[in-house]
């Protein structure tokens, strides 16, 4: 989403804050889609087909209880490989997740087929500044190595 589109998405998101959180809540919310999300260049929506999933359960009945997970993982595989995209251009990206609180307002403006559910949602622009540091568990404690 680029434009009228991109800004479109967050006014949307933010009317579905305002009637989801409370008013102290919804100030802090609104205050980083402004000065964060809204800033940017635009928005890309990421969506998985669940016809397309259903579809490859029936061929595939063996395997029909992972299709819903292979589609999460293929989608998180997208999203990654889209931001380094935008990375190695030289622009900045997070990774949100306004689902499902959006989903309904999302379909009826851009007319999304019924079947196509909304994963998340990336918006890009230039870097305001570097990302801040993740806590995490040392590496050794994360990972096994068998040999």
């Amino acid at each position: 989403l680029l434009g009228e589109n991109h800004t479109k998405l967050w006014h949307i998101v933010k009317a579905a804050l305002a009637r989801a959180t409370t008013p102290e809540k919804l100030t802090a919310a609104v205050e980083k889609i402004d000065a964060s999300f809204l800033s940017g260049y635009g928005t890309i929506l990421f969506f998985e087909d669940q016809d397309v999933v259903r579809s490859l359960q029936q061929t595939y009945a063996t395997y029909s209880d992972n299709f819903p997970l292979w589609s999460l993982q293929s989608s998180g595989m997208l999203q990654l490989v889209v931001w380094t995209m935008l990375e190695d251009a030289g622009l900045g990206a997070t990774l949100q997740h306004y689902n499902p609180l959006i989903d309904a307002d999302v379909a009826r403006a851009w007319a999304v087929p019924p079947s196509w559910k909304l994963m998340s949602q990336m918006p890009f622009g230039a870097p305001l500044a570097p990302a801040g540091e993740k806590k995490q568990e040392p590496l050794e404690t994360r990972v096994l190595v068998f040999e």
